[in-house]
């Protein structure tokens, strides 16, 4: 599943009739997993388009703190090669190698970002949308004594004001990737909460979430309904409470 895919919009010399070009740039597979005994592993780019795609690619660590989501410099793992250049139809392979042996009791989570870099079109002026692709990486533990590897979950619905949210913390030793999210009443009316990916919870924080369902619908209580992992998983809500 595509996490935090979006575009930047460059301006190349509009015309009154601006046009949009659109990048046949490509990525898979959407996350990777590297064992604890891989030490590398690799991301496909492609250009399905017709003019020629150049793309830069770097790694970052992945923490997530006080429910916001944080990328900073990280030497942990490499990325070959950083720059590339594809013509239509081209593929690249590109290598995530683990530089040493992974630390701590728990997976540690990194993010690859590849942005497609804006090239100069003299035949095509007006808009060019370049992407950025952000693809999730986790790396097992190794240690003595990691934690089990299913994360375990402890989910809180509240009520803050007119509107819900959800806190989920995770105390296991892996990543929860939280996707599809329904509410079912006493009554047995569901509700679509959020389709699709709704997030992560790394391991050992919580995340939390403001719900465009009405705190009213949750209010007697009920189940929850979503995808961990893309294993389907329900969990118990009480009536909500106001918090403030």
């Amino acid at each position: 599943m595509l996490h935090l895919l979006r575009y930047t919009v460059v301006l190349a010399l509009a015309f009154v009739h601006a046009v949009a070009s659109a990048s046949g740039l490509q990525v898979s597979p959407v996350t990777l997993t590297l064992e604890a005994t891989q030490n590398a592993d690799g991301l496909w780019l492609s250009n399905t388009g017709d003019d020629v795609v150049h793309a830069q690619v770097r790694v970052y660590h992945w923490s997530q703190e006080s429910g916001t989501e944080k990328l900073t410099a990280s030497r942990e793992l490499l990325v070959s090669p950083p720059m590339v250049q594809l013509a239509p139809s081209e593929r690249q392979l590109i290598r995530v190698i683990r530089t040493g042996v992974p630390a701590g009791t728990v997976e540690s989570s990194y993010r690859v970002v590849i942005d497609e870099l804006p090239v100069e079109m003299k035949e095509k002026k007006g808009l060019q949308l370049v992407l950025r692709y952000s693809v999730p990486i986790f790396v097992a533990a190794a240690a003595a004594g990691a934690q089990p590897t299913a994360p375990q979950l402890t989910w809180s619905l509240r009520r803050e004001g007119a509107q819900a949210v959800l806190e989920v913390a995770n105390s296991g030793g892996m990543h929860a990737q939280l996707a599809d999210l329904d509410f079912v009443d006493a009554t047995g009316r569901r509700t679509s909460v959020h389709a699709g990916l709704m997030g992560y919870v790394l391991p050992g924080v919580s995340m939390r979430w403001p719900l465009k369902t009405p705190a009213e619908a949750f209010a007697p209580g009920g189940v929850l309904e979503t995808k961990i992992n893309g294993n389907a998983t329900q969990e118990k809500i009480p009536p909500l409470q106001r918090v403030r």
